[in-house]
């Protein structure tokens, strides 16, 4: 399959596909949206009404240095503070496996958002796979980079079990595209066989029951 670059701008290929899937001019909240590279994009490109929320304060600076409305706090306290369908999309990108209580994060991402999109690490890549088989450590990947004792994911996330998640919770899967990213994560391709074993990541559109 033929690998797609899109234009050089900062962001990530997983990040390209999830604005691809967001109508311009809509009304955007990103949880854990990191610097703002994905909401600066979104600004530029689909004029959309944007906002975030990022728990680190220096990554909030860079993102204001943007000019974007970003609020520094916790996604599981700030998003209670939002009334029914505020937003058209609340975007949780890479942000689920480090979160206590995904559930209650994605009920309230479809209470405030007519739809989420929700994006994550496929834990079972067979580079991790192999890793783990083959050496006895603990999986260190390009969509995994951290040691065991520095990581900020509290649980690990595959393909299959998001999708039985969703099933078991009731959560309603719109779309979903499993992708494999080159090393500086600016070209990718979808994945179609196989998407388990070799995806990268995993990403959801999720929409009300």
């Amino acid at each position: 399959m033929s690998v797609l670059r899109f234009a050089d701008n900062g962001i990530r290929f997983d990040l390209q596909i999830i604005a691809s899937w967001i109508r311009p001019g809509s009304r955007v909240l990103d949880l854990g949206c990191g610097e703002g590279y994905l909401l600066r994009y979104l600004k530029d490109n689909k004029q959309v009404k944007g906002s975030g929320i990022e728990i680190d304060e220096t990554k909030v600076e860079k993102c204001i240095e943007k000019g974007l409305s970003v609020i520094q706090g916790d996604i599981n306290e700030e998003i209670l503070e939002y009334s029914d369908d505020s937003f058209d999309y609340v975007i949780v990108s890479q942000t689920l496996q480090q979160v206590y209580e995904p559930a209650q994060v994605l009920r309230e991402v479809l209470r405030i958002g007519r739809y989420g999109i929700v994006s994550f690490p496929n834990f079972s890549h067979w580079k991790a796979r192999a890793q783990l088989l083959f050496t006895g450590y603990a999986p260190v990947t390009k969509s995994l980079p951290y040691q065991w004792y520095d990581t900020p994911n509290i649980r690990v996330i595959t393909i299959k079990d998001f999708r039985r998640f969703s099933h078991e919770a009731g959560f309603r899967i719109l779309k979903e595209v499993a992708v494999a990213t080159s090393e500086d994560q600016k070209e990718g391709k979808i994945i179609r066989m196989l998407p388990p074993l070799r995806a990268s990541y995993g990403i959801f559109l999720m929409g009300k029951k």
